[in-house]
């Protein structure tokens, strides 16, 4: 239970650190990251056999909007800004101790569009907020990550809610010859949609714990009344992490908490797990949904698996 705590702090953090309401303000754009900068990067290479896999992981939503020293309000987060990039580093060692484990792990920071902009719940204004700015350097990076760190290497996807819809966002633009290297994608704490497969048909769910080139999707709730729309609306993929199945058969986690997938709204209903310490976020997250928790309480399970769905990649290839 030690990452829920963490996910507690981290969560805290983005709560009290402030933020702009709306308005009419100017706006202000911040500058793009030089991904040839190191100070770009959060990396951590822990492959020193040749048995692992790079890892490349999108963190999440973590700053509000907020007003720059001239007036003028910004939708994202800036990564010339000391404290928008220690809030990202928080993820990016948390998610590194399992994730890196035996692997190169290379997380970039991004303009990452604002909680008040996911706030606003209008499709439109997200969606071009995130492609005119947020993906823009999600994809950038990945370009970067492919030329300059990869070298050929069998890699993983993964990302944590904004984060887990660059996945999705990446693997719609990337060729055949980059798909076959790709062990997997983690979409953790998003969704994977019908729209999403027509574009990129080759976006395929993961069936068990062994299988490659498969998206790994799920969402975490109370009941599935606490469905959140912009989450995880028309989802058609989910996985148990805690026992690989696709079915309703529930599992055990941490010898107290119920995880049972539903197959209808394709999330997992956890029971026996108090979420209350979670800080609702907008009136939007955490609330009767466990958002906040997405890679913490599964981290034992994602460990073992990612060792497992690289030795499989290994094997065949």
């Amino acid at each position: 239970m030690k990452k829920i705590y963490f996910a507690l702090i981290a969560a805290t953090v983005i709560l009290f650190s402030g933020g702009c309401e709306e308005s009419q303000k100017p706006t202000c754009i911040p500058s793009a990251p030089d991904y040839t900068r190191e100070s770009m990067w959060y990396n951590v290479l822990n492959d020193t056999t040749g048995e692992g896999a790079d890892v490349f992981y999108i963190p999440s939503t973590w700053e509000f909007d907020w007003t720059t020293e001239d007036g003028k309000i910004s939708h994202y987060a800036d990564v010339y800004n000391q404290a928008h990039t220690d809030n990202m580093t928080i993820e990016m060692k948390g998610v590194s101790d399992y994730m890196a484990e035996g692997n190169n792990f290379y997380s970039p920071f991004y303009r990452h569009m604002t909680l008040d902009s996911w706030a606003t719940l209008n499709q439109d204004t997200i969606t071009r907020r995130y492609n005119s700015v947020s993906f823009v350097d999600v994809q950038s990076a990945f370009d970067h990550f492919i030329a300059h760190f990869n070298n050929g290497r069998p890699f993983i996807l993964a990302g944590f809610s904004q984060g887990a819809k660059s996945v999705v966002e990446l693997m719609k633009t990337m060729h055949e010859d980059l798909r076959e290297r790709m062990v997997a994608a983690y979409v953790l704490g998003y969704k994977v949609t019908p729209n999403d497969t027509a574009i990129a048909p080759w976006i395929l769910p993961a069936k068990d714990s062994l299988d490659t080139g498969v998206t790994i999707c799920y969402n975490s709730v109370s009941d599935v009344k606490y469905v959140k729309p912009i989450i995880c609306d028309s989802n058609i993929m989910c996985i148990n992490p805690v026992n690989w199945s696709t079915d309703s058969t529930p599992a055990i986690l941490h010898d107290t908490i119920t995880v049972t997938l539903d197959p209808e709204y394709k999330v997992l209903v956890l029971e026996g797990f108090d979420g209350s310490f979670l800080p609702n976020i907008l009136n939007m997250l955490n609330v009767g949904d466990y958002h906040g928790i997405e890679p913490w309480i599964y981290s034992d399970c994602l460990r073992k698996n990612f060792k497992q769905r690289i030795k499989s990649y290994l094997e065949m290839n």
